[in-house]
């Protein structure tokens, strides 16, 4: 059996062509690569666009699968390129499948209305669009590969897969059946094509260079390893191949019904494959491997079984991959060489001529000490990564004490700073309290103060009332002079009217009097404001 490991033969690797998944139609980078540098074919089908401003009624979905393939076509060639790659983006969007419930029932109708039509022949669809043959192609096959910008496929290849002419993985392009294959798979199976297809769910991937795909040694179809597992197709039974008869792992193929034996193709695959892969590739394929042999009944597949489940808890616990994958490889050829052993010992139990017994004594003890030198590299090997790993352990734990010193250090010059500030501390307390102390003696100085200019504004305000009082007093007593005085000259005039024949001496006389008495009255009555203004500045 041909393991399925990437190589010149295009059959040996079906997945190696893959483009995308049936069941997640994204078109894988690689691929698109892979399909941009190979294409070569020209699209003689293609039409040309007319680029004009669109007028009429807007196109959907809807209309691309239920109208006639002429109508839509020609409608289309008036829409612009924005339009159409709307178009393609919102199937994109369905077929990512992340609406809901709604998206899948609404693609699973266009599907349904797609594939019940009887009129798409290979005749009217050379006359369709190209975006509107993409569209059907993408509808029907459930890929939305094809509608990728980067992926350029001719209009005769998307009709041939259309009409299941040709493989719908877009990096197979396999024409259909491939090989003109007449088995009941590929004659009933519209579109399975068995160089990168599973015979099971007729679904591809990008898995190559695993013990994930099973091949027949006889038809070459492909098959899921767990498809295979739960269909039963791993099974014990007796190889047409087997020399000794003995029941071993097989794998019968649901394509030609024939059986493949298992152990050699393991043993193939780790050989030539396990080198590549990485721990997590390694522990899974240790996995698969460990369920294909789980109800092993022979020798050779128990012990295969018990080493898979002994490699992955070691993997597990630590084992380097490269280290595992020797010691894998390393039970294989102890496997080999106990099965040639068994079989030379079952030929009649001959004696062995001493030559031959020499050389054969002399090979067991050149393998043995092949393996010994291994070991012993991965044990010099192992002791040189455990050196390095002290080393750089002393290394971490001197670094380690330089910063335990200088975290001490740090810790000492953070405690002193820590006292130094307690002290700045007490002595601000201290200063404070003083600074508090002689406010406070302010503050009664300033209230014994205002007590005191208090009882003075008081004292002066009586001192001034008093002042006023008498000044109003000798103002109204000197007032009360000048109209007295006033009343005595009126009285003297008077007199002197009606005395007029008296003597004019003694008239005179009278008059300098009356004028003397009035002068100094009103000389009194001038100097008491200004005696008055004194009395205030004064106080």
């Amino acid at each position: 059996m041909d393991p399925r490991i990437a190589s010149n033969q295009a059959r040996e690797s079906p997945t190696e062509s893959a483009s995308s998944r049936d069941t997640s139609p994204n078109a894988d980078a690689n691929m698109v690569k892979k399909l941009e540098s190979g294409q070569t074919e020209n699209d003689c089908f293609e039409h040309s666009v007319v680029r004009r401003v669109f007028t009429g009624d807007k196109i959907t979905l809807r209309h691309i699968v239920e109208e006639r393939v002429d109508i839509i076509s020609e409608k289309m060639q008036g829409l612009p390129d924005e339009y159409l790659e709307e178009l393609k983006s919102g199937l994109r969007v369905i077929l990512d499948g992340n609406g809901g419930s709604q998206q899948r029932e609404e693609f699973m109708m266009l599907q349904k209305l797609v594939q019940s039509r009887s009129d798409l022949t290979m005749k009217v669809l050379v006359g369709a669009h190209r975006v509107q043959l993409e569209i059907l192609v993408a509808i029907k096959m459930g890929i939305q590969a094809f509608l990728h910008p980067n992926v350029s496929l001719s209009q005769a290849s998307l009709i041939e897969i259309f009409l299941y002419k040709r493989c719908r993985n877009i990096a197979c392009q396999s024409q259909i059946p491939v090989d003109e294959c007449t088995c009941e798979i590929c004659s009933n199976r519209n579109g399975f094509c068995n160089v990168c297809m599973c015979a099971i769910c007729t679904k591809f991937d990008f898995e190559v260079n695993t013990c994930r795909w099973i091949g027949c040694d006889l038809c070459s179809h492909w098959t899921h390893t767990d498809c295979a597992i739960r269909d039963g197709l791993i099974c014990m039974g007796t190889s047409t191949r087997s020399s000794t008869g003995q029941a071993e792992m097989l794998f019968r193929c649901r394509a030609c019904n024939r059986m493949s034996e298992l152990f050699g193709w393991v043993k193939d695959v780790f050989q030539h494959c396990a080198p590549l892969w990485n721990r997590v590739a390694l522990m899974t394929e240790l996995d698969i491997v460990g369920r294909i042999f789980r109800g092993s009944e022979d020798v050779k597949g128990r012990k295969l079984f018990w080493k898979c489940e002994e490699m992955i808890e070691k993997m597990k616990g630590g084992l380097a991959e490269q280290m595992a994958c020797r010691v894998i490889l390393m039970f294989f050829q102890e496997l080999e060489a106990d099965s040639s052993k068994n079989s030379e010992l079952g030929e009649g139990g001959r004696i062995l001529a001493p030559q031959e017994a020499c050389k054969q004594i002399a090979e067991v003890v050149q393998e043995a000490i092949m393996k010994m030198e291994m070991v012993a590299d991965e044990k010099l090997r192992m002791l040189k990564k455990a050196r390095m790993a002290v080393e750089v352990c002393d290394r971490e734990l001197e670094d380690k004490a330089r910063e335990v010193s200088e975290l001490k250090l740090e810790r000492q010059r953070k405690k002193q700073q820590i006292e130094e500030l307690e002290s700045i501390v007490r002595l601000k307390q201290a200063e404070a309290d003083m600074f508090q102390l002689k406010a406070d003696e302010a503050r009664r100085e300033a209230e014994m103060l205002q007590k005191i200019s208090l009882a003075k504004s008081e004292k002066s305000e009586e001192e001034y009332a008093s002042r006023y009082l008498k000044l109003k007093l000798s103002e109204a007593e000197a007032e009360k002079q000048f109209l007295f005085q006033k009343m005595k000259l009126q009285e003297g005039s008077r007199s002197l009217h009606s005395s007029e024949g008296s003597d004019p001496s003694q008239i005179f006389s009278k008059i300098q009097e009356l004028i003397k008495n009035v002068y100094n009255g009103s000389s009194n009555a001038d100097c008491s404001p200004s005696e008055r203004n004194f009395s205030r500045k004064s106080s």
